[in-house]
């Protein structure tokens, strides 16, 4: 079972028991539809055929058109559509064959689509404080050893920018992995669906794709932009040339025996979301800085009580280390593990966060992931709202969720605990 989906449960069933509850574990955008999309999709509701297994020409077009505004000049005849980017992902693992290459720390399902695939994931660690992105270095050693015991990779997934960490790898480190991708005859399988969030224009999140454009896949979708995940649409840029040709087939054969054809409705609206017309820039462009703002606002109520944690760069993730907490932890609650402190905050406080070790770390770790963007409100109107709000940290039910959380750190960290002088920040860490 995903362990996001599993801890939203969890902390579901605790809300329906009348508990209190802040949760942090799932990181689905809590924001209304924009009334475009819900038109487009409301007036596209009679279509109920199939469909090309690829996609409609319309959205292809439209997504190749999102792709190009970015610098990465697309073919629509080498773009696939599909029931959003996670089975695209899963899809792909199956296309490419072979071993797979995974970040550590890495979203929860890449390591389970590799064992889904019948293939083994081959975890790299990431540069520290650079998340989504195996170290280029280690990258090397792992394949070259990895192949010498007789095993096969041959893709590398990452993720620009990362979840869990919300952290950008740096231009340099994403030359240097495409550089050694290609030495090592690897594919880049690069997740960017959230590109679209990162809070401050100079922060580069350059796509491999730039650098290795002949043997990099880039999915993406309007999950994380535009906060429709229960629609279920994604898109897949595959590279120009042989590879990408060969891949394309290959995805469109397995995509024609799991979900024969993405939504027919929900095509419209996304081709409509992808032409990127004012109004939607408009509303993405809303969200970032609103993720923006709520994350650095939480990231603050972590450090302040002795988290180190990496500045977030984008999406709505903050990665906390605990370690420097460890024997306060151990001797005032009983805490070891990253599970146990996950499990201490949502049955002690009701606060849901997930432990390091559901995205491939040490159970030792006392890192644990918390999402902000489910803490915008719990009616549309109060959505709308935070999306509108020049300070949307005062709104009332916002400053709430973080007066909660700050209560609730202060606990944790036990009365004996003395702050340490802040840093710009925090000190980055693995993470």
């Amino acid at each position: 079972m995903s362990a996001t989906l599993a801890a939203d449960e969890a902390v579901a069933r605790r809300r329906r028991e009348g508990r209190q509850v802040i949760a942090m574990t799932s990181g689905e955008i809590g924001l209304p539809v924009h009334p475009a999309l819900r038109d487009r999709l409301a007036q596209a509701a009679d279509g109920a055929s199939y469909g090309p297994v690829a996609g409609s020409l319309a959205l292809r077009t439209a997504a190749a058109g999102y792709w190009r505004r970015r610098g990465l000049d697309t073919d629509p005849d080498l773009v696939v559509c599909g029931p959003g980017s996670k089975p695209l992902l899963f899809a792909l693992v199956l296309a490419v064959g072979g071993d797979v290459v995974i970040p550590t720390p890495s979203w929860v399902s890449y390591a389970a689509h590799a064992r889904l695939a019948g293939v083994r994931p081959l975890s790299v660690p990431i540069v520290p404080g650079e998340g989504g992105v195996p170290d280029p270095e280690l990258l090397r050693e792992a394949v070259t050893a990895a192949r010498a015991a007789g095993h096969d990779p041959r893709s590398v997934v990452v993720t620009l920018p990362d979840n869990p960490t919300g952290t950008v790898a740096s231009p340099e480190t994403v030359r240097r992995l495409g550089e050694a991708a290609r030495d090592l005859d690897l594919v880049i399988i690069s997740d960017e669906i959230y590109c679209d969030l990162v809070f401050d224009p100079s922060t580069e999140a350059l796509s491999p794709a730039r650098i290795a454009p002949e043997r990099t896949v880039v999915t993406t979708g309007l999950t994380k932009n535009l906060a429709v995940g229960g629609w279920r649409l994604g898109v897949a840029r595959l590279p120009d040339g042989a590879l990408g040709r060969d891949l394309h087939s290959r995805l469109v054969k397995i995509a024609s025996q799991i979900w024969s054809s993405p939504v027919a409705p929900v095509q419209e609206a996304a081709a409509y979301a992808f032409g990127e017309p004012e109004e939607i820039v408009e509303r993405v462009a809303a969200s970032r800085r609103l993720h923006g703002a709520i994350a650095r606002a939480m990231a603050e109520r972590f450090t302040a009580a002795g988290a180190v944690l990496t500045p977030v760069r984008a999406t709505c993730y903050l990665y906390p280390d605990f370690g420097p907490l460890r024997t306060q932890l151990v001797r005032t609650h009983g805490v070891y593990t990253g599970p146990e402190l996950a499990r201490f905050l949502v049955e002690r406080h009701g606060v849901g966060v997930i432990a390091a070790s559901a995205f491939g770390e040490s159970v030792a770790a006392l890192r644990v992931r918390a999402a902000t963007s489910r803490l915008y409100g719990d009616t549309d109107e109060e959505r709308t709202a935070a999306l509108a709000a020049a300070d949307p940290t005062a709104l009332p039910w916002i400053r709430s969720s973080l007066d909660r959380v700050e209560e609730v750190l202060a606990d944790l960290a036990g009365p004996a605990f003395v702050a340490p002088p802040a840093t710009a920040g925090g000190t980055p860490n693995a993470a």
